[in-house]
């Protein structure tokens, strides 16, 4: 019986550059039709391209403390394995502006980009919701909260039965000539921006 996939390395813990957990308190995220993602050709975990459709923009949300994670499940299906990705956050606000994009989020798909605090690895940049997207599947907002100072607590993933065929991809795009770099990376996404 030949299988699919095969392992092709093997890996050791850093011990120059140990791993850190978290992601900065950054993220991107645009609309999965906005973009159109380019992919190495020898290796679909990475992406080496993004490039916006007509005018549309690449929409940054910062947080402070630590207001961001990421999370990425296997889960073993009859075809293989499939990845439910999550991506946390809060906004502190509850203006009508940010009542519309979080209806937005609930009824169209996105995609997101995070920075990990782990810089030393080729997936410092992931994007999360490559192939089938993510919705907002939680807004929470308790007005008592003095934690989020009342505003709400958002939960991205995956829609109901469309887990992710690859896990979160790595983002590394060149510069014009040259390889890629974390530097170059950010500097193409940040060109993106609104």
């Amino acid at each position: 019986m030949s299988i699919y996939n095969k392992i092709n390395a093997g890996f050791a813990l850093g011990v120059d550059e140990p791993i850190t957990s978290g992601v900065e308190d950054v993220i991107y995220i645009f609309n999965q039709d906005d973009v159109t993602i380019s992919y190495d050709t020898l290796n679909p975990l990475i992406v080496e391209d993004l490039t916006v459709v007509g005018s549309a923009k690449v929409y940054k949300f910062q947080g402070t403390n630590n207001s961001f994670n990421s999370i990425s499940k296997i889960a073993k299906t009859a075809v293989g394995p499939r990845y439910t990705e999550e991506i946390d956050f809060n906004i502190a606000g509850l203006s009508v502006d940010i009542k519309a994009q979080l209806q937005a989020m609930g009824y169209g798909r996105v995609c997101a980009i995070v920075v990990n605090n782990y810089k030393s690895s080729d997936s410092a940049v992931e994007l999360f919701g490559a192939v089938n997207g993510l919705i907002l599947t939680e807004a929470e907002r308790n007005a008592a909260d003095e934690g989020l100072d009342g505003g709400y607590k958002l939960k991205l993933t995956n829609p109901d039965k469309l887990k992710e065929p690859y896990p979160p991809r790595a983002v590394s795009i060149p510069p014009v000539s040259g390889p890629a770099t974390y530097a170059s990376t950010i500097a193409a996404i940040e060109a993106l921006t609104v």
